[in-house]
Order: C-alpha cells, then structure tokens, then sequence
C-alpha cells in the first residue's frame, strides 16, 4: 500500500522478492530496474521494501540502478569522482559531513539545468530569441566548479589553503569547525550563485 511522504504525496511501495522481482503494490504489476529508472525521472516517489523482512532497501536499489545504467555506456560519472567516494567509506567525518553537501549540491545542480531547460524554451519559443550561450556556458562552469570545490574540499589529502602546518596538531574539535567554517563559506557562494543565475 502507498505511504505519504513529507510533501503528502503518495509514495509507491515497490516489494523486492527473494527471485530478485520487483513488485509495484500501486499497480498490482511486476516492474523492472527500467521501470524504476523511469519512475525517478518523472518525479514518481516510491520505497524498495524486502518482502519478506518488510527491510528498506531504497538505497541499494537506486544504487543498483546507478551500476545499470553506468554499465550501458550513458557514463555520467568521472572514475576520479567514484575513486574519491570509495575513499571516504569507514571515515566518520566525512560520513556525517559529505551526504548533506553532495544533497545540496545535486539540488543546486538541479536548479540551474532547470533554469538552463526554461533559457532554451523561451530562445527556440521566442519570434528572433537568441540563444543564451553566455548564461549556458557560465551555469556550466559554475557547477562545474560546485563540484570541484566539493571533492577539493571532503578530499582525504585536504586542499592547501585548508591544510594545517606542519607544527600545527589541531584537536577533532578544530578539525570539525574548520570543516564547518569551509561549508559555511561554500554555503553562502551557492546562494550567490543561484541569485547571479536567476
């Protein structure tokens, strides 16, 4: 049965059975991983349960998806970008810091290809619009550098600037707030991001 989620809108419950059949319970129809692919792209929120321990499994299931489509050659993913996210699992500090920044960041992301999505409608719909390859060609850089910044920033090495001295043996206390000053400072380059972009 379909749940609500936080915006009270249904929830579709997909059950995951032992034979590896995926169950829509909104559509009373078996799906498959396309099916659920499909779904996320048209905003449709659903939960992965396992059907017999009645375990969320989301997570695993999206991920799977990921290796899916990655694997059919659509590659949207840089290996230096995957080799960075290996390297921060069993890191408590980047686990508590590192999942609520890559969410915002994909929010932000999100925002400008849908800015860049309305630029391209009113060029093509308008009588003699231009094309905006200005504002195009600066929303890309400026993700670009989102998530640049981002890895520079949760890199095991550190960046430079952020780095300590060599005498310097800084308590966990310091390491935190130094990280939280950077998110902070990276916080407030997003929201003047958005407003130069809107």
């Amino acid at each position: 049965m379909a749940g609500k989620n936080s915006d009270d809108t249904a929830t579709v419950t997909i059950k995951k059975y032992a034979n590896r059949r995926l169950y829509n319970t909104a559509t009373s129809s078996y799906v498959t991983l396309d099916h659920l692919c499909q779904m996320v792209k048209d905003g449709v929120e659903f939960v992965v349960v396992d059907a017999k321990s009645g375990e969320d499994i989301t997570r695993s299931v999206l991920t799977q998806i990921i290796v899916e489509e990655e694997g059919k050659g659509d590659n949207l993913l840089p290996i230096s970008f995957l080799r960075q996210i290996i390297s921060f699992y069993g890191d408590n500090m980047q686990r508590m810091l590192l999942p609520s920044y890559l969410e915002h960041s994909m929010k932000t992301f999100s925002e400008n290809q849908e800015r860049m999505k309305s630029y391209m409608q009113d060029a093509m719909g308008g009588m003699g619009g231009m094309f905006p390859f200005g504002s195009l060609e600066e929303m890309g850089k400026q993700n670009m550098a989102l998530f640049e910044q981002a890895m520079k920033m949760f890199s095991p090495m550190g960046s430079e600037q952020g780095a300590a001295k060599p005498d310097a043996t800084p308590s966990e206390d310091d390491t935190v707030a130094d990280l939280q000053e950077k998110l902070n400072a990276l916080q407030q380059q997003l929201n003047s991001m958005a407003k130069k972009s809107g």
